[in-house]
């Protein structure tokens, strides 16, 4: 299952999708009224002939959020639908239902709201009436579709660094934790890289600080793009970042963070004051299965000190530490 997120999407404010109406009606008369009336007020609409169709339909990805369902129906009968609707995992898209019914009794009534409907329609219908009551249904869809949406961009703003996209430093350091007590179980290594960009300062004098945060996003940016799937970058502070390898070596580690090295400083950055390069320095270290992840990054914050020391533009190692020692255990 893939793991990091870091800069992988960002939140999509893009306007949200119409709200599709799925049509489940198996009397051709009625169905064709109705397709009329959709047509006509401009709603963007899929049809299924019977209740088994309907359901395979309501499964799909990008299925309407809005059903009018006829309550009898081949195969599966709306109220049925509605049960099963309602009875998806917590997780899924709420499908707002209307049931197209004959029926008047209470009891009936009662039973199909317990079912899950959301409202009802009886036949003969008014045009106007359906109409107003898509509109509601439309309505509390777009308001659940921005509400999911406002909670994915709280979600997201609570894991990722806010300029940079990247994990922060919380995010990533729970990574590691978590990749520790793995490695522990599956007795294996944990890779980590810590990264520094080198003279930053210098880039924000001579371009700015809007440059200066134009390169700090391209960096994470080719950081990711660098990695594997399930490896994980976070920004760890200033121009610091964290990378978390599962499962290398300290010499897979250390190849791998001086690729990273290579590639970064091989490409200028351009930004809207000018192109530069940039350089960075590392520190690599590893957790092995025999390793509190805090002594972790200590052991790479140590050798990063040990690369500028040496002139920068390099990667060093720190011995390996046992993984029962990085994860806090005694």
């Amino acid at each position: 299952m893939r793991r990091t997120t870091a800069i992988d999407r960002r939140v999509d404010a893009s306007p949200q999708p119409a709200v599709k109406i799925l049509l489940a009606e198996d009397s051709a008369i009625y169905r064709r009224l109705i397709e009329t009336h959709l047509k006509e007020w401009g709603f963007d609409f899929v049809w299924a002939k019977d209740g088994k169709e309907a359901w395979k339909l309501l499964g799909k990805q990008d299925a309407a959020r809005l059903a009018l369902l006829d309550w009898v129906l081949p195969e599966i009968d709306g109220v049925e639908l509605c049960r099963r609707l309602r009875g998806r995992p917590d997780g899924a898209p709420y499908t707002y239902t209307i049931l197209l019914t004959a029926k008047s009794r209470k009891q009936e009534m009662l039973e199909a709201m317990d079912a899950g409907a959301d409202d009802f329609l009886a036949k003969p219908f008014d045009p106007h009436e359906l109409k107003a009551r898509l509109l509601v249904g439309k309505r509390i869809v777009e308001l659940q579709q921005k509400l999911i949406s406002a909670n994915d961009a709280l979600h997201f703003a609570a894991c990722h660094d806010f300029l940079t996209g990247a994990w922060n430093r919380a995010e990533i350091l729970g990574f590691l934790q978590r990749e520790l007590a793995r490695a522990r179980r599956d007795v294996t290594n944990v890779g980590i890289v810590l990264v520094d960009v080198d003279h930053f300062k210098k880039v924000n004098d001579q371009f700015g600080h809007e440059a200066g945060d134009c390169v700090l996003k391209e960096i994470a940016k080719r950081l990711v793009n660098a990695l594997r799937e399930y490896d994980g970058v976070g920004r760890y502070g200033g121009e610091e970042f964290l990378l978390v390898i599962p499962g290398c070596d300290l010499a897979t580690t250390v190849r791998r963070a001086d690729q990273i090295r290579e590639l970064i400083s091989s490409r200028p950055i351009r930004t809207s004051t000018g192109t530069t390069t940039v350089t960075l320095s590392m520190g690599a270290t590893v957790a092995e299965s025999s390793t509190n992840s805090e002594q972790l990054v200590r052991s790479a914050d140590m050798a990063l000190y040990q690369a500028k020391h040496n002139g920068r533009n390099r990667v060093e190692r720190a011995a390996a530490v046992p993984v029962a020692l990085a994860a806090g255990q005694p």
